[in-house]
This record gives C-alpha cells, structure tokens and sequence, in this order.
C-alpha cells in the first residue's frame, strides 16, 4: 500500500471530509522489538515520508488497538494496527463542471467566494461532483485552458468550511500565493469571525473556550473536545454576545486555530450546541418550555434552517502579493437571518 492512500493529513484547515474510510490494517508479528510507530510504518508503507505519517498519526488516522497514539509510541507484539483516509477509495479527481459561484473579489492571486450551505468544498466522501471546487477547476480553466492540479494543487484550495456551514473562502490563483496564504493558516494568523445561534442563555458576555479538538475515539466521523489535552490538537475559540433570546444566543465566533468541527465541538463542551447541528445534538430542543406551541415553534426554525446556525461571516489576511492586509466580510444568508427575527418576535411576544 502506497503512504499516498491515506491522503492529504491538515488539521490546520478547519474544515475537512466527515467520513473516514479504513485503508490499511495489520496485526504486529510476535517476535517485534519495541518501535517507534512513524519509523515502523516508514519501513511497512510504499512511498512513506515521516512527516507524512506522524502528521496522520497526530490526526488521528492511525489507531493501535483502536486507541490514537502519539508518533513516539512503541510497537509491541500482537498490537492491531488501523489506518485511515479521508478520501475515498475511489477517484478523487477534480472534473471542472460549470458551476454558478458567489465570487465577491478577485484579483490575478486571490478569489474569495461566498459559499452557500449544503455546498460541498472537496470532492471525495462520496461527492465526487458538484463541490466548490469543481466550479473553481471550470472557472479557472476558462481563464487559463492549461490550469490542472499538477500546475496547481487544489486548484488554490487552502482551507475548507462544512458542507452545512456557510459563508467566505480564500482560494489562491497561484503557487506563489497559494504558498502564502498556507502558511498564514498554518501560523493561524488569519482573522476569521463566525456568527453562530446556539442553545442556551450563555451565562457570561464573552469567553475563550481551550479543550484540544481530536476525533472521538468511537464514533470516527465525529470530534471531540479534549479538555486535559490527552487527545486531538490544540483549538481555541473566543466568543461574544451579539443578542439573548432567552432560550437561544447569537454569538460572535473568533477563531484563534482552525480546527474541524472546532466551534461546534466546542460549543457543545461548554453545553450551548449550534441551534439545529444534528451532529452535535443542536437539532432537538435543548432549552425552552413543555408548551406544544413553543415546539411548534421549533420546529418551524428548523423547517426555515435546515442546518448548523453557523456563518463564516469575516476573512482577513496579508494578501500574498501586496502585502496589505485585507478585510472581506458578507450578510448573514436568508435562512439564519429569518430565524433570529423569529427568536426577537417571539421574545418579544413572551415579554409582551
């Protein structure tokens, strides 16, 4: 098995595929000598690089005796080992399709693009056709026929939002700012602010949340919060609030590392989870009264957002070529909006 089968491992995007896919699994001779589980896997995996493997090791993706690990731990005897991949068996080839996209700037370096909810950004996971980025492979070939993913990885992909999130992106044009903008990500200097409506009264007016972000070691498309550090990596989220709705709150999200999953994991661990986030337990009701006509009350919020109440509403970095560091920012879509005019009615109705 080639190292390449388990995929491109970055948890510094925050955003990547839920679905993981089980690639490679063995069980240790009995006569193996303690070692190191990176340099093991170097000696066992086509095409393995170190930095390849202890990156998925610290993602996740490697399981000994269905346990993550650090990359200094020591094979033994017997141990199963399970590797993992985000991307499907199948092809992962981005086919360019003529898509309509949200650009709201570009230049010859940067696109920044409004993604809409339920828009998938990579395919893979079973959605091979119809994601963000195979609009952006169209888009891009038509301004230059040559354009593919060996002159340009991603096609300028440097980082992902959920399918259900909505909200802006940054794609590069270039290798050179594609290269920049990375490593803004990786130093998690980009400024990203997201408007969320979770569960709950939040108790104080602003915070910081710190519990690492890892997978959970049972259910491998959901994460985490890791509050001790024992599991995942590092993430922190500052909030503040926007807005009470006695049984709800609308909150500024700003991202200090971009995680996946980060702010509704973490919401979740402080007991406020995004108002209907079926992952994480937002999509019943979590706060609020027995009365059937505050459940139907509910229940018409959710017909109106079909998903996570999470917006990826600003974007702020050093453009790659300039050097100015630039601010974009778009308006709520129509579905969250209408929602929180439906909590400020009906708070309104209860104060009334």
């Amino acid at each position: 098995m080639s190292i390449e089968a388990i995929g491109p491992v970055n948890d510094d995007q925050p955003e990547s595929n839920d679905e993981l896919y089980e690639r490679f699994t063995f069980t240790i001779d009995k006569g193996q000598e303690p070692y190191r589980i990176d340099k093991f896997l170097m000696n066992r995996l086509e095409g393995a690089t170190r930095n390849k493997l202890q990156r998925a090791i610290n993602s996740g993706l490697v399981l000994v005796n269905n346990k993550e690990v650090k990359q200094n731990y020591k094979v033994k005897p017997y141990d199963q080992i399970v590797i993992y991949s985000d991307l499907s068996p199948e092809s992962t080839e981005v086919v360019p399709e003529n898509i309509p996209l949200n650009i709201v700037f570009e230049d010859d370096d940067i696109i920044i693009i409004n993604k809409p909810a339920g828009m998938v950004v990579h395919p893979g996971s079973g959605n091979y056709n119809g994601t963000l980025l195979n609009g952006i492979a169209w888009y891009l070939q038509q301004k230059i026929p040559d354009i593919s993913e060996d002159v340009l990885p991603r096609f300028g992909l440097v980082h992902r939002i959920d399918k259900n999130t909505s909200g802006l992106l940054v794609l590069a044009k270039n290798e050179k700012a594609m290269r920049h903008l990375a490593k803004q990500f990786y130093d998690h200097t980009v400024k990203r602010k997201y408007i969320a409506l979770v569960w709950g009264d939040v108790e104080n007016d602003s915070g910081t949340i710190v519990a690492h972000v890892g997978r959970n070691l049972r259910h491998r498309k959901l994460f985490e919060a890791y509050p001790e550090g024992d599991h995942g990596k590092e993430a922190i989220t500052h909030y503040s609030v926007l807005e009470r709705f006695n049984y709800v709150t609308l909150l500024q999200c700003i991202l200090e590392t971009g995680r996946t999953h980060q702010i509704r994991v973490h919401m979740k661990h402080i007991g406020h989870p995004l108002f209907n986030d079926d992952f994480y337990g937002g999509d019943k009701i979590v706060k609020g009264t027995i009365f059937s006509k505050y459940k139907q009350f509910v229940d018409n919020c959710f017909m109106i957002c079909q998903r996570q109440a999470l917006h990826a509403k600003t974007l702020g970095f050093i453009h790659p070529v300039t050097g100015n560091e630039v601010f974009f920012e778009t308006e709520l879509p129509k579905d969250i909006s209408q929602v929180i005019e439906k909590w400020r009615n009906y708070v309104r109705t209860i104060r009334d």
